[in-house]
């Protein structure tokens, strides 16, 4: 087998040999180092046999000097195949290109469809994907996967609650959730406005319902505020939704710890790219080889998948970002760690109050320095809305 195979790749010839002497010119062609196989006769004076293609060449030089007449019948092998491709290279370039074609126009985006946004916000998202390059006639490889697409829509546009994302072929078909959608009109059974912490009240807005404290007045958690029962005593009362703000000034008392001296890394801006397919678990480097030579640094690796018209062909594209990135330590003052310490602790309070909550006033009651850290005791003075709404019962009412 593995001589059939040599044989092939260096070109084969059948040969027909016809005359008188033909063992003699067979021993000739021995001696001399010709190999030959596969004889055979057929009849007195002919007989058929295969050759190597450079040992045709030196044949005739033999058969020149014998009563013997040769001629060639097939060829076969890899040099005769090459020829037959050479002759049909127009067909063959022909189809490539065309495979070549399909194949780039199955990569290439030809739609983006948008359904649920209003047009206002629609045109933004058109406006952000055009940014990222996400545009029709855009090849698949050089754009963002689509988490991350849909990663920078909800980061970029203010007005998105959710954008899914997904390519299906050669559309980009994205799915938009609002924020700004209409609110549906509350309907409200009765009920009391009661305070939900202790406060001192700064200021009130009354909507609906009596109104039981006044400004200045301190109130306990749970104590009355706006009261859902209108009527004089001894009248059927009318039980009523009691709406409405109650502006109270709230305290709050956090603790906060920071270190003086921190370690971050952050990047130097150089970066390498590299590119690899995918095949299967095997990946194969087709651009960027060898190890980078940052000492630190982190790898941002993006896979597209490769289509062939409708179908998604098991071979990805692989696109690797090597960034550079070195450790960083900061060091505070004694002034500034408390500044960033404060800072934290705003934040801190800020995460737990309703967005229109203030910050009126904040005063340090402790403040020490050990091992390392600078560590605050913070009262904050907060203004907020304190009312929260309590059931009236119709059997029962106040």
């Amino acid at each position: 087998m593995k001589n059939q195979w040599i044989e092939f790749l260096y070109g084969r010839v059948t040969v027909k040999v016809t005359g008188k002497g033909l063992e003699r010119f067979l021993n000739v062609l021995t001696r001399n180092g010709l190999h030959i196989w596969n004889v055979k006769r057929h009849g007195t004076e002919t007989i058929t046999f295969k050759i190597r293609v450079q040992d045709a060449l030196k044949m005739r030089q033999f058969s020149r000097k014998s009563e013997c007449k040769i001629s060639f019948l097939r060829r076969s092998g890899v040099p005769f195949l090459l020829k037959r491709l050479l002759k049909n290279s127009g067909f063959m370039l022909g189809a490539a290109a065309f495979l070549f074609i399909i194949f780039f126009l199955s990569n290439v985006i030809w739609g983006i469809e948008i359904k649920g946004a209003k047009p206002a916000t629609e045109y933004q998202i058109r406006k952000e994907l055009d940014k990222m390059g996400v545009k029709i006639g855009k090849v698949q490889f050089f754009v963002d996967n689509v988490e991350g697409i849909q990663r920078k829509l909800t980061d970029n546009i203010g007005a998105l609650t959710w954008v899914g994302v997904e390519l299906k072929g050669t559309t980009y078909h994205l799915q938009v959730v609002e924020k700004n959608e209409p609110k549906k009109p509350e309907q409200l059974s009765p009920q009391n406005l009661v305070a939900k912490k202790k406060a001192i009240i700064v200021k009130r807005f009354v909507e609906t319902g009596q109104p039981v404290v006044e400004i200045n007045d301190h109130v306990e958690k749970g104590q009355l505020l706006v009261s859902g029962v209108y009527g004089q005593e001894g009248a059927s009362p009318e039980l009523v939704a009691a709406k409405g703000e109650i502006w109270g000034e709230t305290w709050y008392l956090s603790d906060v710890k920071l270190p003086m001296v921190t370690n971050f890394n952050v990047y130097t801006g150089k970066e390498k790219q590299k590119h690899a397919l995918l095949l299967g678990k095997i990946e194969i480097p087709i651009w960027g080889f060898g190890k980078p030579e940052y000492k630190k640094y982190e790898t941002e690796k993006t896979v597209h998948k490769i289509h062939f018209l409708k179908w998604e062909l098991p071979i990805s594209y692989i696109n690797k970002t090597i960034r550079e990135h070195e450790e960083f330590q900061r060091t505070y003052s004694k002034q500034e760690a408390e500044q960033h310490a404060l800072e934290l602790a705003k934040k801190e309070i800020k995460s737990k109050l309703d967005e229109d909550a203030i910050i009126n006033d904040e005063k340090i009651l402790h403040k020490e320095y050990k091992n390392g850290k600078v560590i605050l005791a913070i009262h904050f003075k907060i203004i907020e809305n304190i009312a929260v709404g309590q059931p009236i019962s119709k059997e029962t009412p106040e």
